[in-house]
């Protein structure tokens, strides 16, 4: 059985709210670890990959829940992925030493152009340094720029930006900008820019048959328009 730090963020979530999630396609018997419908179930595919890399997801709220959230894939192929939802004055006690492990250093991903003019940015890993952490946002694009603009414990550290974009077409959601991925093609991306290559490669990979299964799995729109979209609470 798959188990992850995603997956158990997840069971969390739904511990503690107080009516179920639904969004469209909510009646399609899903797999309760990839979320894809159960005939396009991807479980079977996940192989891991280890890194020198690790990822440290901080989560908007229901991003968890949506079958559409490719922050698990990450998770996925990357075993010591850690997940966290957020918070903006309480964060976790556990994300802060995280944050501060002694042989790791932490960076914001985050677009360059969202920093302010004293904030630390690297397009590559400075030279002879600490394994990194890097911390993504996840939730919508809207979502992700109200976690930068509101985690004052994320304020003193630097930030990671990708100047290419990435290989993939995101298609699962419509972005509003050139220059918004997905959070698993970001990591994927952060990956291949800090040379673990083969935990890039798998990822993409990753990513692309989720794409593809997720895909085939949408309900048609004529079911879509008959089932309402609510959220968890």
């Amino acid at each position: 059985m798959h188990d992850n730090a995603v997956s158990r963020l997840r069971q969390y979530r739904l511990s503690i709210s107080t009516r179920p999630f639904k969004a469209r396609g909510f009646r399609t018997k899903r797999c309760s670890f990839c979320l894809l419908p159960e005939k396009q179930c991807l479980c079977d595919t996940i192989v891991n990959q280890p890194a020198k890399s690790q990822f440290c997801l901080l989560m908007y709220d229901t991003e968890v829940m949506k079958p559409s959230n490719t922050g698990k894939l990450i998770a996925d192929v990357l075993p010591d992925t850690q997940a966290f939802l957020w918070s903006r004055t309480t964060p976790e006690q556990a994300l802060l030493d995280l944050i501060n492990t002694p042989d790791r250093q932490a960076y914001v991903v985050f677009p360059e152009s969202y920093a302010s003019s004293e904030r630390i940015v690297y397009n590559q890993l400075p030279t002879n340094s600490k394994s990194p952490l890097f911390i993504l946002l996840d939730g919508t694009w809207s979502e992700a720029r109200k976690m930068f603009r509101k985690s004052p414990y994320l304020d003193a550290l630097p930030i990671f930006s990708l100047n290419e974009a990435s290989k993939c077409d995101y298609i699962l959601r419509q972005a509003a900008r050139e220059d918004q991925h997905c959070t698993a093609e970001v990591a994927a991306s952060i990956l291949e820019n800090v040379g673990d290559i083969q935990a890039s490669q798998q990822l993409f990979s990753h990513f692309s048959y989720f794409r593809q299964q997720y895909l085939l799995g949408k309900p048609d729109r004529s079911q879509a328009k008959e089932e309402q979209i609510s959220y968890i609470e």
